[in-house]
């Protein structure tokens, strides 16, 4: 498998994202295949990577982060810092100041009002925020004139680029999204398919989990950008079909998360439509352990902090299976040299990575077996292990995808020979990574007692991305079920340390409270991580301008694609 480095220096960026088209649409039509279909164009709304990425090419932050993983700006003149005088030296304010001239995609200016009414959007009491992490700590945002924002910190911010910055904070129009604020969110049907923008396209036709049309937006602020008229993103169908579309048949232009086995995606590349592209970030294949009972019965509270989970709130079953799971073998199987076995959630950057808990890239059966006899979890006539009447069996939830269910089906045998039963579910991912509340199958509400995916954040400060564990974080009825604590873990100790993390400035002392904090969710074996999995995508022979980025959305510099 080839590799085109996703650290490329600035230079070499640039000289990727050249003057390729002389007037904007030259270049006709692309097409994108995401086969984890987009749910929704709002990332507001959803934790799932494939609606942040499909709503990148609308909506933009104020800046974001490059293929290095530096910040740059987009909306912005420059990126504020105490050095240029955008950060006050007590780092309790950040300034950011609107680049003159900007339009949304209707044609009405971009001011400061909407930046400020995107953060009043994402805090309001009693609506349901998938990124409200990255608006910690923030109690006002002010707005002197129309191209200025002033965010004010009640705490001193080392690290003050959580709000409005990457992929996964953007700006929506306030005019847009006025009357849908707090529990009306996820009515504003509308705005939420076809938000209007200030990115290179603009929604023309959205089907839900199907497809994305757009167009070039009219008022985007390079005249000679997008390269491209028109551009359709499809979903649906597996990674199978989303790599064979642009590697062997030329069908599509570019192909995201070719979740593939290593020997599958080498035998695609050698037709010779295309190249496969990667690089390492911080995307981590976890299983997610939950502390809450699922149980039907217990109706509009299923799956609440209200009722404790009936096993899998004891440390040592927990323990068990991280114990019995093989991770080499899974990396060999399921990624190849496109992953690496991985004990931690956080695994990069380098500073940041703990190797305090090495001890599970052994598996270890006996001991497994061993921890849960000591512990009275004791064998029955059928195989399973079962204490007070309560038996070890559970309900193993995960998307619909070839090596997921490879993973599954040997993670499913390593458990029964520690005597733990597993019913497998596979859930189409459009749904399951989809965020809609009203829906029993997706990985936020969690209806199962252990789920699997991959997650990762963007750039490469953690402080957001550890924020994800807090208590407040749990998903919930009462954030319609939009947090990020999947298993519903609370910590008071957990809790001080992200708070302590953001009034921290100090580098080493950033990267030890970070270290604490996954070695806490690996010690107590509510998160249980497989593989530090490299991003992999496609795109054909004809595209170019292609820069992958780990760090932020794929589709960052879609302005610059053009044919070749």
């Amino acid at each position: 498998m080839k590799f085109k480095t996703a650290l490329m220096g600035a230079a070499a960026a640039f000289a990727l994202a050249p003057m390729a088209h002389a007037e904007r649409g030259a270049d006709g039509h692309v097409n994108i295949i995401y086969w984890q279909a987009p749910s929704l164009m709002n990332p507001y709304l959803s934790g799932g990577t494939k609606d942040l990425e499909a709503g990148s090419l609308v909506i933009e932050p104020l800046a974001r982060y490059n293929q290095d993983g530096t910040i740059v700006p987009f909306l912005v003149e420059s990126v504020p810092t105490v050095e240029n005088g955008g950060v006050s030296e007590d780092l309790t304010t950040i300034t950011w100041k609107l680049k003159s001239g900007l339009l949304w995609s209707d044609g009405t200016p971009l001011t400061s009002e909407d930046v400020r009414f995107t953060w009043e959007y994402c805090t309001t009491e009693g609506g349901g925020c998938s990124q409200s992490e990255k608006y910690n700590d923030v109690v006002s945002v002010d707005t002197p004139d129309d191209l200025t924002v002033v965010v004010t910190f009640g705490i001193s911010k080392p690290f003050p680029y959580g709000p409005f910055v990457g992929a996964q904070a953007p700006i929506i129009q306030k005019a847009q999204f006025a009357d849908c604020l707090g529990a009306k969110a996820p009515e504003c049907t509308d705005a939420n398919f076809s938000p209007i923008g200030t990115g290179p396209f603009m929604v023309t036709e959205f089907r839900p989990n199907d497809v994305v049309s757009l167009v070039a937006n009219p008022n985007y602020r390079d005249p000679a950008k997008p390269a491209f008229a028109t551009a359709t993103l499809k979903g649906g169908g597996d990674a199978t079909a989303a790599g064979r579309a642009v590697l062997e048949t030329g069908e599509f232009d570019y192909a995201w998360n070719l979740q593939l086995a290593p020997e599958v995606l080498e035998a695609m590349e050698a037709k010779g439509k295309g190249e496969i592209i990667s690089g390492f970030g911080t995307l981590v294949e976890r299983i997610m352990v939950n502390q809450t009972d699922v149980n039907p019965d217990l109706g509009d509270e299923r799956g609440t902090i209200a009722h404790p989970h009936p096993f899998l709130t004891d440390i040592n079953v927990r323990k068990a299976l991280s114990m019995a799971i093989d991770r080499a073998l899974l990396t060999e199987i399921g990624y190849g040299a496109a992953g690496r076995p991985t004990c931690n959630v956080l695994p990069a950057p380098a500073i940041y990575a703990s190797t305090a808990n090495d001890a599970c890239l052994v598996q270890d059966i006996a001991g497994a077996n061993e921890l849960l006899e000591s512990n009275g979890w004791v064998k029955g006539a059928d195989g399973v292990r079962a204490k007070d009447g309560v038996r070890l069996s559970m309900l193993y939830q995960s998307s619909t995808n070839a090596v997921r269910q490879d993973f599954q089906a040997l993670i499913k045998q390593w458990w029964n020979e520690i005597g733990v039963e597993s019913e497998l579910r596979n859930i189409d991912s459009s749904v399951f990574f989809g965020g809609d509340p009203g829906s029993p199958d997706t990985f936020q509400k969690f209806f199962a007692d252990v789920e699997m995916y991959a997650n990762n954040f963007d750039g490469t400060d953690p402080e957001s991305y550890m924020a994800n564990w807090e208590c407040k974080q749990a998903p919930q009825p009462e954030n319609q079920w939009q947090g990020n604590n999947m298993p519903r873990f609370c910590s008071e100790e957990y809790d001080a340390l992200v708070a302590k993390m953001a009034t921290t400035g100090d580098i080493n002392d950033r990267a030890e409270m970070a270290k604490a904090m996954n070695d806490m969710l690996m010690q107590e074996y509510v998160i249980i991580p497989l593989v530090d999995r490299g991003r992999v995508s496609a795109h054909s022979n004809t595209l170019g301008g292609v820069i992958l980025n780990t760090w932020d959305s794929e589709l960052w510099n879609a302005a610059d694609w053009y044919r070749m």
